[in-house]
């Protein structure tokens, strides 16, 4: 029997007038029966989130705190039944799953903590001429309606990074989860109402974008947009959101810079795993390898190596390390990166092959800059090798890409070190590791086509916050 799901408005969980069925990535079979919300039921979410809004703004810190924490030790009690959400859902080896819900228990827990911290300050009115006997401060206050709108490939945790800082600073949230992943979302709406966050202050609308995106992007209502996706979206967005905050985590196609290290076997090995964990279906995805020419050959012998030794199979098992691709289509896109590659002359070291949704981890080497594998997006199980004579060299092809998320740089000299930091045109370096390295309390987001805004607890809570000064006249 498919199991029947339902959206959250209104603080009550309500049947959809359509419906679609959810498939799993991996096998194809009927996950759930999932509800299409329609325009009206948008703006039904709307309209109950801004009179939610008065309820939130009224909690304390400490209410606020003590919500999102309560949340986050529910999210460990329930632990493995969403770990198993996610293998269902958009195909995450169970190995990666649970990484992922424990990090989202961190991040709930890092917004718990926020929601104490979210501060404003003194102002030295004195310091001007006419600021005598004044006196000033700023405080923060919530900006009111967020509206959210999350991808498949992190479905509890970047949901989180929404959800967590909206929550701490005050706000209510109308969250639309990606068609694949819906039950993520709505397991992440049973929660909060089980913590005891206010009606309303959460509903959860699932559609297609282009039918109920649209609404919460153009609502006079919604005061901040906050979307991880594609470029593409990300532009739309931007054009049709008029003076709405905006925070936009879009695409990446990052770059390591192997140039001097210790022990080539453990960054290899680190390399293979950043750029085939969960398929590739990473923002931070290692995708371009740059490898100084003195130790290109060393690194591709054990990165092929290692990759071989992945494997490939059913999500929900213990020892899978690979498994399906969100969509078909997609897998044929990458099947088709990969053979434009190999025409032009790269060589495939392994893989390269696919089996309906699933591409096999996938090395190339010696692949032209042009090539879409190099200049694109892959979001895919496929890393470029390729070797570089000099380290300005390097920074030159790094730099060579419309976009700038992170890079990673492994390189035994301090100077280089800074050099590269200074050079990258990327919203982080990561020294000594690869550019997928994430916790949830840093600063993430990039520059150029990388999108707008940061991420990371502390700094997206000051974005969906709006500064208030107050002033008062002492003489």
């Amino acid at each position: 029997m498919t199991l029947s799901k339902r959206m959250f408005i209104n603080g009550q969980w309500k049947e959809g007038k359509t419906s679609y069925k959810l498939k799993s990535p991996y096998s194809g079979e009927v996950v759930a029966e999932i509800p299409f919300s329609t325009k009206e039921d948008v703006l039904e979410a709307v309209q109950s989130a801004k009179e939610a809004q008065r309820k939130m703004k009224a909690l304390t810190a400490l209410e606020r705190s003590n919500i999102l924490e309560k949340a986050a030790r529910l999210f460990e009690k329930q632990f493995e039944e969403c770990a198993l959400i996610l293998t269902k859902e958009n195909a995450k080896p169970l190995k990666a799953a649970r990484g992922e819900v424990l990090r989202t228990i961190e991040t709930y827990k890092f917004a718990a903590e926020e929601a104490k911290k979210l501060t404003g300050e003194t102002i030295p009115m004195d310091a001007a001429k006419g600021g005598k006997g004044k006196f000033g401060f700023t405080k923060r206050e919530p900006l009111g309606v967020i509206g959210a709108i999350t991808p498949f490939n992190f479905p509890f945790n970047l949901v989180a990074h929404k959800l967590g800082p909206a929550f701490a600073a005050g706000n209510t949230v109308v969250l639309k989860p990606a068609s694949q992943t819906p039950l993520s979302a709505i397991k992440t709406a049973e929660i909060f109402e089980m913590a005891g966050l206010p009606a309303g202050a959460l509903q959860v609308v699932i559609g297609r974008g282009g039918e109920i995106g649209d609404v919460l992007v153009t609502h006079s209502d919604i005061k901040l947009i906050t979307f991880t996706g594609s470029v593409e979206v990300g532009l739309d967005i931007k054009a049709k959101s008029g003076l709405k905050k905006t925070t936009l985590e879009l695409g990446s196609n990052s770059a390591v810079i192997i140039d001097s290290i210790k022990d080539i076997e453990q960054v290899s090995r680190r390399c293979v795993e950043g750029a085939f964990t969960f398929s590739g279906q990473v923002c931070i995805s290692v995708q371009r390898i740059f490898v100084r020419r003195e130790l290109y050959k060393q690194v591709i012998e054990i990165m092929t190596r290692t990759a071989m030794d992945l494997k490939i199979g059913d999500p929900a098992e213990e020892s899978t390390d690979v498994s399906a691709m969100i969509l078909e289509k997609e897998a044929i896109r990458a099947e088709e990166w990969i053979k434009e590659a190999e025409n032009a002359g790269a060589e495939i070291l392994c893989g390269g092959k696919r089996n309906g949704s699933i591409i096999e981890p996938t090395i190339i080497a010696n692949a032209p800059l042009h090539l879409s594998i190099n200049c694109k997006e892959a979001f895919a199980p496929i890393v470029l090798i390729n070797p570089y004579n000099d380290f300005e060299e390097a920074i030159r092809y790094v730099n060579d890409s419309p976009y700038g998320l992170q890079a990673g740089v492994y390189t035994e000299s301090i100077e280089q070190a800074f050099h590269a930091i200074e050079e990258i045109e990327v919203g982080g370096v990561i020294i000594n590791d690869i550019p997928s390295f994430r916790v949830d309390q840093m600063p993430y987001g990039g520059v150029k086509d990388s999108g707008t805004g940061r991420e990371g607890i502390k700094y997206a809570t000051e974005e969906m916050t709006e500064l208030k000064l107050a002033v008062f006249n002492l003489d």
